[in-house]
């Protein structure tokens, strides 16, 4: 027990050690539902190290976990072997090294053998703007012509083709550069929405929570 104690706690264990502290945290976190196990999904790309397919929280969470347990098993080895000075460093080394291997050799292996329980998400459809809010960015729409700008979920905004059906029943509901509308169908033949125009002020309104 002294032995583990000895080689958790000093170099280099105590390196993956702090990782594996972070790594408990973040996943007490999702539990505590403070944070989503997708969180890195959008910021790290692990499919160039064999690790796409499964959320980058779980592929490094595995990594760590393995590294740690193959570090701690290697450096009361070491400990065990009795080496000193330059001798014990670099075998410190070769086992940090050698442990970070192996981990990547498992969890790729797994990854690629339980990737088809974690789905990939459906790729973006022009159909998802339908019901947002747009700005026009041309002079004006008609029936033949018309270019909105509409934000998608993720922050970003694209530029779409919009068209209104002809004949508007008033002169204000002719949209024109600046004007908000509503996209409310896609045609997806001619690839352009429809739209209307919007009023926030018309706009539902979320009913008042009752006081209990």
């Amino acid at each position: 027990m002294t032995e583990f104690l000895s080689a958790a706690t000093t170099f280099p264990a105590v390196v993956l050690g702090a990782a594996l502290v972070v790594v408990v945290c973040f996943w007490l976190l999702v539990l505590a539902g403070a944070a989503g196990a997708d969180s890195f999904d959008t910021d790290l790309d692990t499919e160039a190290v064999g690790f796409g397919g499964v959320p980058v929280s779980v592929s490094v969470s595995l990594v760590v976990v393995l590294s740690w347990f193959t570090c701690l098993t290697g450096s009361v080895l070491v400990l065990r072997s009795g080496a000193t000075g330059t001798a014990r460093a670099l075998l410190h080394l070769a086992v940090l090294a050698g442990a970070l291997l192996i981990a990547w050799g498992v969890v790729r292996m797994l990854v690629h053998r339980f990737r088809r329980f974690f789905p990939a998400e459906p790729p973006p459809s022009l159909r998802d703007f339908v019901g947002q809010v747009c700005t026009v960015r041309t002079g004006s729409v008609s029936a033949d012509f018309g270019q909105a700008e509409v934000a998608a979920a993720d922050g970003s905004t694209a530029i779409v083709q919009v068209r209104q059906p002809p004949r508007p029943s008033s002169p204000g509901e002719v949209l024109t550069s600046g004007s908000t509308g509503l996209l409310y169908a896609y045609d997806a033949e001619g690839e352009f929405f429809w739209v209307s125009p919007y009023d926030a002020a018309l706009a539902p309104r979320p009913l008042p929570r009752k006081a209990v």
